[in-house]
């Protein structure tokens, strides 16, 4: 297995709507592994494909909280089948949009269909923190960031800040190269 670079907004790849995966083989069951270490390293709740340069609709979570047993989900082509009316707000973060939280409104409860890792057909209920963070990946493949559904002035405020951030480590890597061996 590999980490893999997560992409920081703002970033052009990630508003870009990921291609289906024909089927899932061993080089995708690669990919699922190694975005599913990333993820893990980050540390995250979960992770997609757009999110590591790769425009595949792929995603994988693990909404297991610290000391509690994994329980990692890697799916391809996912797809919602059903969404409660009922909604619930919740605090998101994104680890293309490091130390950023705001709190967004999704359906509560959901039943998704995917591929997973064996290439087999699967649905999945969700509610709770699992059907949030299955959403909120699930967005990503349709190159659509969680600040995206916040107000234009709360998402302009962020992407600001991180422009910033991004243009200052940019500067002071040129202004502090790293030597190589």
């Amino acid at each position: 297995m590999a980490l893999l670079d997560i992409i920081v907004a703002p970033d052009p790849r990630l508003k870009k709507r990921a291609a289906a995966v024909e089927r899932v083989d061993a080089a995708t069951a690669k990919l699922m592994n190694d975005m599913l270490e990333t993820m893990y390293e980050a540390p995250g709740v979960g992770l997609a494909a757009p999110q590591v340069g790769v425009l595949k609709r792929i995603i994988v979570v693990d909404p297991a909280r610290e000391k509690e047993e994994p329980r990692p989900l890697k799916m391809a082509n996912p797809e919602i089948v059903w969404a409660s009316e009922e909604t619930k707000l919740h605090e998101e973060g994104c680890l293309s949009l490091p130390e950023e939280y705001q709190e967004v409104t999704r359906p509560a409860s959901i039943k998704v269909r995917y591929i997973d890792e064996q290439n087999e057909i699967r649905t999945l209920d969700a509610d709770g923190l699992l059907a949030v963070v299955i959403q909120h990946e699930m967005d990503h493949l349709e190159g659509v960031l969680f600040v995206d559904h916040l107000s234009a002035l709360k998402r302009n405020m962020i992407i600001k800040r991180l422009t910033k951030i991004k243009k200052f480590e940019q500067m002071s890597a040129k202004r502090h190269p790293v030597e190589v061996g």
